[in-house]
């Protein structure tokens, strides 16, 4: 079998930590079993190892959390990288095309498709092993994992099923989004399922849905004509127009965290960053990414969160309503990891019409480096605060260390590696201070020093 984690998402429900290059899943929030901090998708990630999946794993996922996928998961990961942000018909379409024809995978093989975010016990994921037998017993073109209700939520799509019911799965009659508290207690009643985002079928069924349309099975086809396919849900579009469709109970614990309120429930403590509760405080979260502290007084239902992207102070039951708030506030994100490590934006001036200056601070991690690059439309001064590394500028190689300062004009040839941990502070000058202004020479440090070798040995500023 084989498995695609779906890791999408516009970064707005739970900002300001998260953004459009952070989403949700990449929040270092959670703590794994040695105290140590870590994000959702690292969770899932350690989940999938223990159940024996990671190898046949792949993650859809847009070019904008590619790097983040690589920082946090490694390079070991297989991803599949959407062209442009859509929904999920396209992205699992995208998917079965790399599998089939990247892969090589038989097509009468299953494939299973899940959020790359559930809060679950590894027994979630060996229920979704047996998905497979599932398929090939029931015949059933596609087949859904329902987790059983533990209440009636109007938050969640729910699975209805049939009169009839075999030993290891249900037939499904029908669907019901997002119901009332009256519905939902109708449909718990009626042994109906919550709805997780699992699906499982045969990599031949979605091909075939795919030819229908007059789409390529071949991946190097199909990645042009992305923007082509319909661009709308797995759910509207394949599953609730299937006749065939059977789901497997799990009975165990499952969250989304979708909400800072759903969120803060399973962190550990009550404050994490700088800053401090009173004793009064009742549940109340503090969550500060800033390097100034907080400090909350007798406050209680709220969450407060502060990142390089704004601060958010909410009662936790109205924290959802962030998502349409954030939606209106339009700026770069100001914080961002990458694969070779981070960047935090300290400040941005206009000081003209066509003159614009931009701060970072940047940290690289020790054996990483950022990519052999030009910009068109800007220059930059780096200075080193910490670490030492290799700098490279027009095909020559430098030994840097903390205080030296680096000219790096508009149209240069540069990039940095870092041989201990490094952080420098950048500064922009130029029209157009945006991420899409680098030409990337090389990507890897071993390409840069082949090009550079035999020009001049590497010698101190």
């Amino acid at each position: 079998m084989k498995l695609v984690l779906l890791s999408g998402g516009s970064g707005k429900r739970l900002w300001p930590l998260s953004n459009d290059a952070r989403s949700k899943q990449f929040l270092k929030v959670l703590e794994n079993d040695f105290g140590e901090k870590e994000s959702m998708v690292q969770r899932v990630w350690g989940q999938l190892s223990a159940a024996g999946l990671t190898s046949s794993t792949v993650i859809a996922t847009s070019k904008a959390q590619v790097d983040m996928i690589s920082s946090q998961l490694g390079k070991h990961s297989g991803v599949v990288v959407e062209p442009e942000r859509r929904d999920t018909f396209p992205a699992i379409a995208l998917a079965a095309s790399y599998l089939y024809s990247e892969m090589m995978a038989d097509p009468n093989e299953v494939m299973a498709v899940l959020p790359v975010d559930p809060y679950v016990e590894t027994a979630f994921f060996h229920k979704i092993k047996e998905l497979e037998q599932v398929i090939h017993e029931s015949h059933a073109n596609i087949a859904l994992l329902g987790v059983k209700p533990t209440y009636p939520s109007e938050k969640y799509g729910y699975i209805v099923p049939d009169n009839g019911e075999h030993e290891t799965w249900m037939n499904v009659a029908s669907f019901t989004e997002k119901p009332s508290t009256q519905q939902a207690e109708k449909l718990m009643n009626n042994n109906a399922l919550w709805n997780c985002g699992v699906f499982a079928f045969r990599l031949g069924y979605i091909l075939s849905l795919l030819a229908k349309k007059g789409f390529p099975m071949q991946y190097s086809e199909l990645l042009p004509r992305y923007s082509e396919l319909p661009d709308i849900s797995f759910d509207y579009e394949v599953v609730e127009k299937e006749e065939h469709v059977v789901a497997v109970m799990y009975k165990g614990y499952w969250k989304d965290l979708g909400t800072w309120n759903t969120l803060t429930d399973e962190m550990k403590g009550n404050k994490l960053g700088a800053g401090m509760l009173s004793d009064d405080c009742v549940n109340t979260h503090l969550i500060n990414e800033l390097d100034i502290p907080v400090t909350v007084i007798g406050a209680s239902n709220l969450v407060i969160a502060a990142s390089p992207d704004g601060i958010l102070v909410s009662d936790k039951e109205k924290s959802h309503y962030v998502k349409t708030l954030a939606k209106d506030l339009g700026h770069r994100p100001m914080y961002e990891e990458r694969r070779w490590g981070w960047y935090k934006v300290l400040d941005f001036l206009k000081v003209e019409k066509d003159a614009e200056v931009l701060t970072k601070r940047i940290g690289v991690t020790a054996g990483q480096n950022l990519s052999y690059q030009t910009h068109d439309y800007r220059s930059e001064v780096w200075t080193i605060i910490k670490g030492i590394g290799e700098f490279a500028l027009n095909d020559e190689i430098f030994q840097v260390k903390p205080g030296d300062v680096l000219q790096i004009p508009a149209g240069a040839k540069h990039g940095i590696r870092a041989i201990t941990d490094m952080e420098i502070i950048e500064v922009q000058t130029g029209s157009q201070l945006i991420e899409e202004d680098i030409v990337r020479i090389y990507m890897s440090w071993d390409e840069v020093e082949r090009h550079c070798r035999g020009k001049k040995p590497a010698v101190s500023l």
